[in-house]
């Protein structure tokens, strides 16, 4: 089974708090979800996949973008993101 992606860019200081929601909802779900960070101005793989974002951005699945990041939209967007994934 295919392992749930979610990338995180980090844009600002201000998103180290999502960043650090992103890292304890993604724990729950041990081996079953891949995460990669990429911080705007040091890391630039996701502009390929992305173009330019200039707001912290969650995607899920290489798909689902979510930019309204509060921790209860995070944790429910990956939440539902392992639960179709096992079904």
């Amino acid at each position: 089974m295919p392992k749930v992606q979610v990338e995180f860019i980090n844009t600002c200081a201000s998103c180290a708090e999502h960043e650090v929601n992103i890292k304890n909802a993604v724990e729950k779900y041990g081996d079953d979800v891949e995460l990669k960070i990429y911080h705007a101005g040091k890391d630039v793989g996701y502009l390929k996949k992305y173009g330019m974002i200039f707001k912290g951005t969650m995607i899920i699945n290489g798909r689902q973008k979510i930019d309204n990041l509060t921790k209860k939209n995070i944790e429910e967007a990956i939440d539902a993101a392992v639960r179709s994934n096992n079904s």
